[in-house]
């Protein structure tokens, strides 16, 4: 070997076959130049121990491990609440009275543990998304239609030791009765009024539905709001739906202007009927005033002819032949005051009718 030839066989430190890296032998006892003996440094533990623990090294083991136990103890003793929480403590598992506020608190473990309840408004939903496979929000209405409905229950908790112990799971309870309240609510009404036309009464009744069956479980959940978020028919009928649903507003449609038609007509008919009536009374009006006005005049002309008979009957005479004779066509010459006059014949006055008082 290489190291052979220059240290004369005794192995890569020099010496003979027997020498280890340290010099003589296999393993130094702590020389000078080598590492520090194991057995020593434990010893010298002992030593140091022996000084801070009564006992020594063997009576400070329980002591230390009382420490730890001691410690352990304690950690598990003190317990933190969050704000959004309430905590109840159990002792032997039954549960206290008191309610753990939001803080730092302690309690003692093992013996006593803690169960805490989340007490801020926490939303549940129920019912499948859209597209989803779950039957849960499929409904049967009153007029035998199928409805897929999807809503939301806002609750919190208002007893936490009633919530943590009087209801197994309170959840899946509230959850389950949820659904039970929105089949038993939809299957009184018809699916129009799910649809659009009565959503808030129906989830006004669900939530009374659902808060008066919580409370005789006594779970201590407050329903605060039910939410309508989705109604719609099954997939494989929701093309049939739409039809008739679109049929319907060609109905309302249909029907919305039948009656404008009607108003108009019904408002000139009744604007006609209005005039006519107008006219009527104008027209009685006119008749009565010109009977009032003809019986006047009677009554004056029968007074002037009491006073003088042979004046009033030449003056009516007279009057009636103007009023007859002024609307003749024919035109009377006198002949005797005719002579040596060349007649005028006024062709174009004679289609004319004659004026009051033209006659000649």
């Amino acid at each position: 070997m290489p190291w052979s030839n220059q240290n004369g066989g005794g192995g890569p430190w020099g010496g003979g076959g027997n020498q280890g890296p340290w010099g003589q032998g296999n393993r130094p006892r702590g020389g000078k130049g080598g590492p520090p003996d194991l057995e020593e440094i434990i010893r010298r533990g002992q030593d140091q121990l022996k000084n801070v623990v009564p006992g020594g090294f063997n009576g400070g083991i329980f002591v230390i491990a009382g420490l730890l136990i001691v410690g352990f103890v304690l950690l598990n003793s003190i317990y933190t609440v969050q704000p959004d929480e309430r905590g109840v403590e159990m002792r032997f598992g039954k549960p206290k009275d008191e309610i753990s506020m939001p803080g730092l608190h302690y309690h003692f473990w093992p013996f006593e543990t803690v169960e805490y309840a989340k007490v801020t408004e926490q939303q549940l939903n129920i019912g499948s998304r859209a597209g989803g496979q779950s039957s849960s929000g499929l409904m049967l209405s009153s007029d035998q239609n199928i409805v897929n409905v999807q809503f939301s229950v806002l609750f919190s908790v208002t007893d936490p030791k009633a919530y943590l112990f009087n209801v197994e799971n309170p959840v899946d309870t509230l959850q389950q009765v949820a659904e039970s309240a929105m089949r038993e609510v939809v299957g009184r009404r018809p699916a129009q009024d799910i649809f659009r036309d009565n959503r808030q009464a129906i989830a006004t009744d669900v939530r009374n539905t659902i808060q008066a069956t919580m409370d005789s479980y006594g779970a201590g959940v407050s329903v605060n709001t039910v939410a309508i978020e989705d109604a719609a028919p099954p997939r494989e009928v929701a093309d049939a739906f739409d039809e008739v649903q679109r049929a319907e507003q060609d109905e309302d449609r249909f029907v919305e202007e039948a009656n404008q038609y009607a108003n108009q007509v019904l408002g000139r008919a009744r604007g006609q009927a209005a005039q006519i009536r107008e006219e009527a009374a104008a027209y009685k009006d006119r008749v009565v005033k010109e009977a009032e006005g003809e019986a006047q005049r009677f009554v004056s002309v029968h007074d002037e002819y009491s006073k003088a008979p042979e004046v009033t009957r030449k003056r009516l005479y007279l009057e009636t032949m103007q009023g007859v004779l002024g609307k003749s066509r024919k035109i009377i010459l006198d002949e005797a005051n005719s002579q040596g006059v060349l007649p005028y014949l006024p062709l174009n006055e004679l289609g004319r009718p004659a004026q009051s008082g033209g006659t000649q």
